[in-house]
């Protein structure tokens, strides 16, 4: 690691920890809170009760797979096909967890660490790797569990707040605070200066309209697979093979 990346001195790992629930407490939070409240509204909207719809918020802490659920439980389709739904719609889990963990220090890749998993939320995984380059990696895994816990913490309160206050919302403004936390990824990943992610994203917001009117149900998936293998391809082959055979 670059030690002149790091930014971010730590004396303790409480003080990491703290930096960590201080760094969620603004538009990390806000944005899934905000989220959580439109969950808890669809919810409430289509029938389910509190506990169910807060149980879904405090375990599962995803949000795409919590509304493949409940959509999935309105249609009433079968089990397996709502496991199998849920399970692929929560399959990113996968790639967050093997770029971000693996950048914690050697100390703390033990079993202690997969507790830490059910923190990894979209919010707490776009922070984490903007600021683990600026953090020395010993004090990364408590930062990370100061950031996610309570963001997860949050997840309940919203979700019974937006379960109360369902009908005095409108359906659009409940989709739209559900949006707002794909928003903030978004907008977090063009703040990190590596030319693939913003590549990635353009080329996603580009080709997704296409796919769009092509399938609509397999767009999404088409358009992050094609977009972001384009933007890697390009990045790779045109920007930094390049200026890696610049002599200078």
């Amino acid at each position: 690691m670059d030690k002149n990346l790091v930014t971010h001195s730590y004396n303790s790992q409480k003080e990491a920890f703290w930096s960590g629930v201080r760094e969620a407490i603004g538009a990390p939070a806000i944005v899934l809170f905000a989220g959580m409240v439109g969950f808890g509204a669809m919810g409430r909207t289509n029938g389910l009760d509190l506990w169910f719809t807060g149980f879904c918020s405090t375990f599962m802490f995803a949000l795409p797979g919590q509304i493949v659920l409940l959509d999935m439980i309105i249609t009433h389709s079968p089990l397996v096909a709502i496991a199998l739904a849920v399970s692929f719609s929560s399959a990113r889990f996968v790639t967050m967890t093997l770029t971000l963990f693996p950048q914690f220090s050697d100390e703390d890749k033990s079993k202690g660490s997969f507790a830490a998993v059910h923190l990894l939320a979209m919010t707490a995984w776009a922070v984490s790797m903007r600021e683990f380059p600026k953090i020395n990696a010993q004090y990364r895994r408590s930062y990370f569990v100061g950031l996610g816990l309570f963001c997860w913490m949050l997840a309940l309160p919203g979700t019974a707040l937006g379960y109360l206050l369902a009908g005095a919302v409108s359906k659009s403004i409940t989709i739209g605070l559900i949006f707002i936390n794909p928003l903030f990824f978004v907008l977090t990943f063009t703040d990190i200066k590596a030319n693939w992610n913003r590549l990635a994203i353009l080329a996603g917001c580009l080709l997704g309209p296409v796919f769009y009117t092509i399938d609509p149900d397999s767009s999404l998936l088409l358009s992050g697979l094609i977009g972001g293998t384009l933007a890697y391809w390009v990045d790779r082959v045109f920007i930094r093979k390049p200026r890696q055979a610049d002599p200078s």
